[in-house]
């Protein structure tokens, strides 16, 4: 931080001993030494308080692009959700329709001559698995 060497810390307490002399130097070293702890007390929390906040704002950054890249996700699951859905209504729509075409080829075809002389095959009974015998 200062770049103070061993000589001029020499001269401070030459200067230190000249001036305040003998008997109040010790109390004014205990002094300088409580603000200087002081000093550095403050400086480091200020320093760990800032770490904290640049922590903080690195897990939200963080959280933020996780929550931006499940979005995309959920978006692109969506989208392809609704194509699924398209094609699900597409091919229902084609089975219906050849179902339709099915009924009319059965509708339309002819009736067998039994059923022109008045003789019409009943379905079997419901319930009734065995097979009629004649």
């Amino acid at each position: 931080m200062f770049d103070i060497g061993f000589g001029e810390l020499l001269l401070i307490a030459v200067v230190a001993l000249v001036v305040l002399g003998p008997e109040r130097l010790p109390k004014a070293a205990r002094f300088a030494g409580l603000w200087v702890r002081r000093a550095r007390a403050q400086w480091y929390s200020v320093k760990s308080e800032l770490e904290r906040e640049l922590e903080a704002e690195e897990l939200k950054r963080g959280m933020q692009q996780t929550q931006a890249a499940l979005k995309q996700a959920q978006a692109r699951l969506q989208d392809e959700l609704g194509q699924a859905q398209a094609q699900v209504q597409k091919e229902v729509g084609a089975a219906g329709q050849q179902l339709d075409e099915v009924r009319r080829q059965v509708e339309d075809r002819p009736t067998p001559a039994r059923e022109d002389q008045g003789v019409v095959a009943s379905p079997p009974a419901e319930g009734n698995d065995e097979q009629r015998r004649p």
